[in-house]
């Protein structure tokens, strides 16, 4: 009887100090309408990184699932996933915020209400981004996988984050894009709507070059290239006279529009080819400068080695 209440006096000064540190950790502060304690504070963090988990977990498993689902579009199913994401991730803040410091709705529609404010003076283009977020997510004017080009970039959607997109390039570049650039201002996707795309390479020839045989060359040059359709057919147009040339442009069609770098590369090589084959030449810009009111003494100055060579020629006695 007696080691048993020994013990127990033991025991007593450890209960007595982790019911301090217990009423430590309880014990609430009040600010205003704000009612926070360091176990509150705690319970609100877990259950944001239990949130976190949560979304990833549940995002990576709506991926697999719908990954079977092939009649479902890859950028719809990114676009719910990642629906799906930000609505737990938001649930889930919500509740930690009400777990540390017991707020209710209305002290939560207080508190966005002033920071939409900061977010209109001071923070105008992150909102701006964060809003043509969703306007790609939900009206998909541009998808993962899309081949766009933006200004003087071009590359593939990889993907669409909360704020920004990032645009992989030929070279492996990661180029990251605000959302609103991509909403707001001007952007070529090869990718949207009907899969085929034409094609326009333009071509200058000499002025005194036989326009059938050009248009057969150049229909010609465009047979049997990769990606390039045969339905429609290709098409030369004849534009305009130019300055120094006869200005011509080829049509063709692909359903690999992201490869139309490619594709035009292959098809210059085939005409530089049968052009020098077939004697049709390019053009280049001359100019040509008539002096007037030149001294008769300085003139010889003037002429190339050759042109004096003829000039004595001429004037060479029989």
């Amino acid at each position: 009887m007696f080691v048993q209440l020994t013990s127990i006096s033991l025991l007593l000064p450890d209960t007595a100090f982790l019911a301090r540190i217990w009423a430590y950790l309880t014990r609430q502060f009040t600010f205003g309408r704000i009612t926070v304690s360091v176990s509150s504070v705690i319970l609100g963090v877990l259950v944001l990184l239990l949130t976190i988990l949560i979304s990833r977990w549940s995002s990576i498993l709506i991926e697999r699932r719908l990954a079977n689902r092939r009649h479902i579009d890859p950028g719809l199913r990114y676009t719910i996933c990642r629906l799906v994401k930000y609505v737990i991730v938001t649930v889930g803040l919500l509740v930690a915020l009400k777990q540390a410091f017991a707020l209710d709705l209305t002290s939560i529609a207080v508190i966005f209400t002033a920071l939409s404010v900061g977010i209109g003076f001071g923070l105008q283009y992150i909102a701006a981004d964060i809003a043509s977020g969703f306007i790609l997510l939900f009206e998909r004017p541009i998808r993962i996988g899309d081949r766009i080009t933006i200004g003087e970039d071009e590359g593939d959607v990889q993907s669409i984050n909360l704020r920004t997109t990032i645009v992989t390039t030929n070279d492996r570049i990661a180029i990251i894009v605000p959302n609103s650039k991509l909403v707001s201002q001007r952007v070529v996707n090869w990718s949207y709507g009907d899969p085929r795309a034409r094609i326009s390479i333009p071509i200058g020839v000499a002025d005194d070059s036989d326009i059938e045989l050009v248009t057969q060359t150049l229909i010609e040059a465009s047979r049997g290239v990769s990606n390039v359709l045969e339905e429609p057919k290709p098409r030369v147009q004849f534009l305009k006279f130019g300055d120094y040339s006869l200005d011509f442009r080829l049509l063709v069609w692909t359903n690999q529009p992201r490869r139309h770098v490619q594709i035009r590369s292959d098809i210059n090589y085939r005409i530089a080819r049968l052009f020098r084959e077939r004697e049709i030449r390019i053009p280049y810009p001359t100019q040509e400068f008539l002096l007037k009111g030149i001294p008769r003494q300085l003139e010889p100055s003037l002429l190339t080695d050759n042109d004096l060579a003829d000039n004595t020629a001429v004037q060479k006695p029989q």
